[in-house]
């Protein structure tokens, strides 16, 4: 065990935790095996059983009734992810669509929320830094918009916009607008001044200033606003999607929430996280590319 590295050794316990949590859920989801004879079951019961999971709709008469929580076993919950993996792109109708379809609608709205964030994000931010008078005008207006929580947005952008995919994308844009902005103008504003001097005396101009000097230095503040409200956006569409219904990840959590399905909605939640996590990934390895050390 002392030969494997640190990050081995991590996989090694991280997959030990892994197996004694899948051993507790398994535990405590054991069904309940009651005798109760189908036969002297009213037609309703048998009915009611068969809905909840535990009878067969084809047992025999003579069958034992197991008694489930409701909460899906693993085996359960392993079957309904190779249900939903061996075709996640189908599309039926407006509520019978694959969860690879449902994972699509919602990354094109966090992305074009979060794009158009960007564009706003980052050039008034450059602009806040490299201007104090514009940082102290803008700051009580920032200050004040930053706290509200993304969904309290949602009935005005529906009552002002009355499109429920540009609502979501709206709210997309105002809950990732203000991690950028604000980390935007700090690493501008303290960018060494002996680079801004030494661009002064080499008489840069200050377009040319502002990208081959101020970017490079606060570039690794900005990728880490940029980090942060991806982590919001997408933290948000879920609850944005189970406002505006239809499609997306969100919608698909509620319809199977609605339809009694734990199972789907556990897969659900896990892709959530996992997308998620991906996301963070892919912002932490460009975070390090723009990483410098003076």
């Amino acid at each position: 065990m002392k030969s494997l590295s640190l990050r081995q050794r991590a996989a090694v316990l991280s997959g030990m935790i892994l197996l004694v949590l899948i051993g507790i859920w398994h535990l405590g989801t054991r069904p309940d095996v009651q005798q109760a004879n189908v036969a002297t079951m009213t037609a309703e019961e048998r009915e009611y059983a068969v809905f909840m999971g535990d009878l067969p709709a084809d047992a025999d008469l003579g069958a034992p009734v197991q008694k489930n929580d409701g909460f899906p076993s693993p085996a359960q919950f392993g079957s309904v992810i190779l249900q939903n993996m061996s075709d996640p792109f189908y599309d039926n109708g407006p509520n019978d669509k694959g969860i690879g379809v449902q994972l699509g609608y919602s990354l094109g709205r966090v992305l074009l929320g979060y794009l158009i964030a960007v564009a706003v994000a980052i050039p008034l931010g450059f602009m806040i830094g490299m201007s104090p008078l514009l940082y102290q005008a803008l700051n009580p207006f920032i200050q004040v918009l930053k706290p509200i929580s993304p969904l309290a947005w949602m009935p005005i952008a529906l009552y002002t916009i009355k499109s429920a995919n540009v609502s979501a994308v709206f709210v997309i844009f105002i809950c990732s607008i203000w991690p950028m902005l604000l980390n935007t103008a700090f690493g501008v504003a303290n960018v060494r001044k002996d680079w801004l001097n030494m661009a002064r005396t080499l008489e840069v101009k200050p377009l040319r200033a502002a990208i081959q000097v101020i970017l490079p230095a606060a570039a690794p503040t900005i990728i880490t606003g940029m980090r942060i409200s991806m982590g919001i956006a997408w933290l948000v569409i879920v609850a944005a999607e189970m406002l505006i219904g239809g499609t997306g990840l969100g919608y698909f959590v509620w319809n199977e929430w609605n339809n009694l399905s734990l199972a789907n909605v556990i897969f659900a939640v896990l892709l959530i996280g996992v997308v998620g996590m991906l996301l963070d990934q892919m912002f932490a390895m460009l975070q390090k590319k723009v990483t410098y050390v003076e």
